[in-house]
């Protein structure tokens, strides 16, 4: 199975990838480690090397789960057919989780780092609601509606992996 996970900073998308990862063990790809450059915080990659990583980890892996804010970059992914999961839980939801999120070492040198940067990610998720661009409700309202493919959007705040995947076929 592949599954494409679309959603804001703090929507739930990393969570919601490793829960179905615990159930199922398929390659995952954080859309981050590719749409920026590595160890540089904020400066991006050039879109065509990012998309081209993306349409690579896709058509190598069977099954695979993908997560990102980056309507672009989920677009490439969208060829292989996957279920589209969007995840829209709230302004609210989305402020809480990021300041509950945990370190994340492969974006951060250190806690400290990161919590450095609390108030602009903060400000990023506000923001979402009303910017323009791949990163925005916008784009990802755009992607979910014109996709054709097996999609659910979720705003629900706590999601089961089993509740978000068909039961496999016997």
């Amino acid at each position: 199975m592949r599954i494409a996970i679309v959603g804001n900073s703090g929507s739930g998308k990393s969570t919601l990838c490793h829960a179905l990862a615990l159930e199922r063990p398929w390659p995952r790809l954080d859309l981050d480690t590719v749409a920026w450059e590595p160890q540089r915080i904020a400066v991006p990659r050039d879109s065509a090397d990012a998309e081209s990583d993306v349409e690579r980890f896709c058509a190598t892996h069977p099954d695979w789960i993908v997560e990102g804010c980056y309507s672009d970059l989920i677009a490439v992914s969208l060829r292989h057919c996957p279920l589209l999961i969007f995840l829209d839980p709230g302004m609210e939801r989305c402020l809480e989780n990021c300041r509950k999120r945990p370190w994340e070492p492969h974006k951060f040198g250190s806690q400290a780092e990161q919590d450095n940067k609390l108030a602009f990610l903060l400000n990023w998720v506000r923001e979402y609601y009303t910017r323009d661009g791949p990163m925005s409700l916008h784009a990802h309202e755009a992607l979910f509606r014109t996709y054709a493919g097996p999609k659910q959007r979720l705003q629900q705040t706590i999601v089961v992996a089993s509740d978000v995947l068909p039961t496999p076929q016997e």
